[in-house]
């Protein structure tokens, strides 16, 4: 039997400034659609969450750390980091004024409204490829979650992030012994061997266990002290 939750309804629907973006619900959980390319949802959060307390358990005991979070998306990375005391500053860097929109006054605020209203967060409407290359602003960690990954880009201009370029502006905004958490929807070990090479020490890769198919990562790199 049909239910009336088959089909997503459309919540709103935007011409932004890098292309057309929709914000879905399907049944309870909503969805981001960039361009028709699906992008996220709030059906789970763990890698969006582990992609947060890897970072901070690689920064050991370092006091009041100022986390700068790469995407702003349904809002899990930095719903979990506000929840967390130890970070002392939480920047987030999201391109989409619908995004931002939607979580200040639409449905995601569900998810961040607390977040948000922490006085330790800012929200920094810019293109995060831009924000690194051009910011003077230093970082203890990087969490970077703006597309499917160092393999699979749905947006132009994005792949720029994880080259060796990208990785070394990555770099030049941590502080030393800072850290660099990549999510991405599937492993890369072109991208672990690309974090090498610029310089980034500690690389390593943390999976989420799946039943099946392909599990989400978080890729790290420790900025040489």
């Amino acid at each position: 039997m049909a239910t009336m939750y088959d089909s997503p309804e459309v919540l709103d629907r935007r011409e932004g400034p890098y292309g057309e973006v929709v914000l879905r619900r399907h049944g309870a959980v909503l969805q981001i659609i960039a361009n028709g390319c699906f992008l996220m949802d709030t059906s789970d959060g763990r890698s969006e969450r582990l992609l947060v307390d890897a970072a901070l358990e690689a920064l050991g005991d370092r006091e009041a750390p100022h986390v700068l979070i790469g995407g702003l998306g349904v809002g899990f990375s930095l719903a979990h980091a506000a929840a967390n005391s130890r970070w002392g500053r939480i920047t987030v860097v999201e391109r989409e004024p619908a995004v931002i929109d939607w979580h200040r006054d639409g449905p995601l605020g569900e998810l961040s409204r607390e977040a948000l209203a922490d006085p330790r967060t800012e929200i920094v409407q810019e293109d995060l490829v831009t924000y690194v290359n051009e910011t003077y602003a230093t970082f203890d960690a990087l969490c970077l979650d703006i597309d499917n990954g160092p393999g699979w880009t749905v947006t132009e201009g994005n792949d720029g992030l994880y080259s060796p370029a990208g990785l070394a502006s990555c770099a030049r905004v941590l502080r030393p012994g800072g850290v660099l958490a990549v999510w991405s929807a599937k492993p890369s070990g072109d991208f672990e061997e690309t974090l090498g090479n610029v310089g980034f020490q500690q690389v390593r890769t943390e999976e989420i266990p799946v039943a099946r198919g392909v599990p989400d990562v978080v890729h790290l790199g420790i900025r040489p002290e």
